[in-house]
């Protein structure tokens, strides 16, 4: 055997064995790595977006809450304050109902003590009239002395 044409057989073997290699089996074995690489990558970002969008959706969580409060918290404040102006205003008209009322009352009073006034002077005239007529022994003439019994009535 010849070493010089083994030698030569072997590096034309090692040679059409790397060409074959590179053409054939090379491309899809670092396709393939290349396809898993993009896929972690790819991974990587996603679960990176995510994080973030669990982040932002956790910040607008806390947003929306806060906002709920101070909502509430207004609302709750607006409720008490148009309570009381309810209140106050109930009060304002419970006074002035109170003092119609009064008002009222008092008119009657006043006129009631009037015609109290009227009706004991009309009575004080035909007794003042009686007792003249028995002092007199006479009939006194109601008609004819009506101005006579207006003035007495005046000064009663």
């Amino acid at each position: 055997m010849n070493l010089n044409a083994t030698l030569f057989f072997q590096m034309i073997v090692f040679f059409v064995l790397a060409w074959v290699t590179m053409k054939f089996i090379w491309p899809p074995l670092t396709r393939a790595m290349d396809d898993r690489r993009q896929k972690i990558a790819d991974g990587l970002a996603a679960a990176d977006k995510g994080k973030a969008d669990l982040a932002q959706a956790q910040a607008r969580i806390n947003l929306i809450e806060a906002n709920a409060k101070n909502d509430n918290h207004a609302r709750m404040v607006e409720a008490e304050k148009q309570a009381a102006s309810i209140i106050e205003q109930a009060r304002r008209e419970a006074e002035s109902e109170k003092a119609r009322i009064l008002a009222q009352a008092q008119q009657d009073a006043a006129q009631e003590v009037q015609r109290a006034r009227d009706s004991l002077r009309a009575d004080v005239a035909v007794l003042a009239i009686k007792g003249a007529q028995q002092i007199l022994q006479r009939e006194v003439d109601a008609k004819a002395h009506a101005e006579l019994l207006d003035q007495l009535k005046a000064q009663l």
